[in-house]
């Protein structure tokens, strides 16, 4: 039986060693990003040989939802454990963030034993880093106008640091505070954050910032997913500098792409209409799709 408990700073080694082995472009294949929202499902985390399995455990129908295994191994055998953990809590298996190759995999090896849900709200964007970093051609002219009035602010940008923690600890509570909604994804926010500043650097995390003086204007954070794709994990700017985020936006994807990323995951939208629309004004060049199944039980 899979054992399971909460995530801590003494399994990044082993999790870092199983994601490496998958090299997924998805962003829940992160082990700050499973670190920092553990509490978001009350997700906990379990070893299956090679394989790391993270699990969310509060879920609004009281079905623990997998997040599909990372590592290499017996694929096989770490479903069929998933199966049996599930069976014994009578539920079905149900697994989040499953790739297009493993879906065919899964087809094959369970033909017509489970249903699939394309889970179009949790799919990441993928840039190209050297897009993000340009922003040249017609399809930025907006951006680069962005640019041009945010220039006339006169801030100035840095790489982050600690001195910076506590300023953007503090301007992420306030851009909370100003929601004036105590929901339980803002909460879950406030704490991942919390936890990128309080393991920055355990975690391998990086950033940028820029300020007005020694006011911060705008912050973010993010860390080094696969072997070609940098996550930008937390981005947050105050709009009454029109342009903000495009500027953080652009001037640390110069720092990525100066490090040899060639993409930029910047996440899911999580189907606010919105967040879409300033996802896909960047022009992603490709998505990272993710599916839903449920086993029949």
């Amino acid at each position: 039986m899979l054992e399971f408990r909460t995530i801590s700073l003494d399994d990044r080694d082993w999790i870092t060693q199983a994601l490496r082995k998958t090299d997924s472009r998805g962003c829940e294949y992160s082990f700050a990003n499973n670190m920092a929202w553990r509490r978001l499902s009350g997700s906990q985390i379990a070893q299956y040989g090679d394989f790391y399995i993270c699990c969310a455990m509060e879920t609004e129908d009281g079905v623990p939802s997998f997040c599909a295994p990372a590592g290499e191994g017996d694929y096989r055998a770490v479903i069929e454990a998933m199966r049996h953990f599930s069976a014994f809590r009578h539920c079905p298996l149900d697994i989040w963030n499953v790739s297009p190759q493993r879906l065919a995999w899964l087809h094959e090896t369970y033909p017509d034993q489970f249903t699939v849900e394309e889970n179009r709200d949790s799919w990441d964007y993928l840039y190209r880093a050297e897009d993000l970093a340009n922003l040249s051609g017609r399809k930025y002219h907006q951006k680069r106008n962005f640019l041009h009035r945010f220039e006339s602010y006169g801030c100035w940008y840095a790489p982050l640091t600690e001195n910076d923690f506590d300023d953007c600890i503090a301007f992420a509570a306030m851009r909370y505070n100003d929601k004036l909604e105590g929901d339980h994804s803002g909460i879950a926010e406030q704490f991942a954050i919390d936890t990128y500043f309080r393991h920055f650097h355990e975690l391998g995390l990086q950033g940028g910032v820029y300020r007005s003086g020694e006011h911060l204007v705008a912050f973010t954070i993010g860390e080094p997913l696969n072997s070609d794709t940098f996550c930008v994990h937390i981005e947050k700017a105050m709009t009454v500098f029109q342009g903000s985020y495009a500027a953080i936006n652009q001037r640390f994807s110069q720092e990525i792409l100066a490090q040899g990323f060639t993409y930029i995951n910047r996440e899911e939208d999580m189907g606010l209409p919105g967040l879409r629309k300033a996802k896909e004004s960047y022009h992603p060049c490709m998505m990272q799709e993710k599916y839903h199944v449920r086993f029949k039980y």
